[in-house]
């Protein structure tokens, strides 16, 4: 299967949000990646569950919801509730990560487990049989626009590893400065998603003209959607 497009609508216009989200997916975009930050756990704060349900008015695709939180546990409920399928959490943020998962999972959405760039990729080893996508990230989490960070590479040829080694199913996503230079390694290093923000929302020709640049790197072609816009 080819790898997937996560546009992360962090770097969309918020004054029309809805109608950049149904340009996503008429674009052919796979999912849309929702950054939730609490200026606490990184130095941010965006934004909650009623973003999350606008997206979903917005668009078909899947909603995934990347908590970078200190408690995450008190707020995976209402993005649930909002209609998001896919909830990520930071390793680094959960005191118990294996019962977070499971909460994940018995509130009818699928786990991932984040990880920051100076987290060892090893450190998911206990947990990686449990979650349906570990995400790398490719930049210190907390902010748009940063550079990608080559190191993420050799995480994601590990983690790559681990998996198939395994014979899992698990996803594995990269995020962070993701762009039409890196697209590419990423996808070969063995990345199943990859999420973009900048690189789709701020291209020059609009959205579509970014989602089709990350899919000619990532080997794969647009397949648009008949979808009329939508503004929530």
């Amino acid at each position: 299967m080819p790898a997937e497009l996560a546009p992360s609508i962090l770097a969309a216009d918020f004054a029309k949000l809805g109608e950049d989200v149904a340009a996503c997916e008429r674009a052919g975009a796979d999912r849309i990646h929702i950054d939730v930050m609490d200026n606490h756990f990184v130095p941010n704060l965006t934004m909650g569950p009623e973003v999350a349900a606008a997206c979903g008015r917005s668009c078909g695709l899947l909603l995934e919801a990347h908590l970078m939180v200190e408690e995450p546990d008190s707020i995976i409920p209402a993005f649930v509730a909002a209609g998001v399928g896919l909830i990520t959490v930071h390793y680094e943020a959960c005191r118990q990560l294996h019962r977070t998962v499971s909460a994940i999972r018995r509130l009818g959405a699928r786990p991932g487990v984040g990880i920051n760039p100076a987290t060892p990729a090893d450190f998911l080893t206990q947990i990686l049989d449990e979650i349906d996508l570990a995400l790398v990230m490719s930049v210190d989490p907390g902010f748009g626009g940063q550079e990608f960070q080559r190191g993420a590479i050799a995480k994601l040829v590990e983690l790559r590893s681990m998996i198939d080694t395994r014979g899992l199913s698990c996803e594995l996503e990269v995020d962070g400065g993701v762009d039409a230079s890196n697209a590419a390694a990423c996808v070969n290093a063995g990345a199943t998603v990859l999420v973009a923000g900048t690189s789709v929302f701020r291209a020059p020709g609009g959205v579509a003209a970014g989602v089709g640049c990350l899919f000619a790197k990532m080997g794969r072609s647009a397949t648009p959607v008949d979808r009329p816009p939508s503004i929530s």
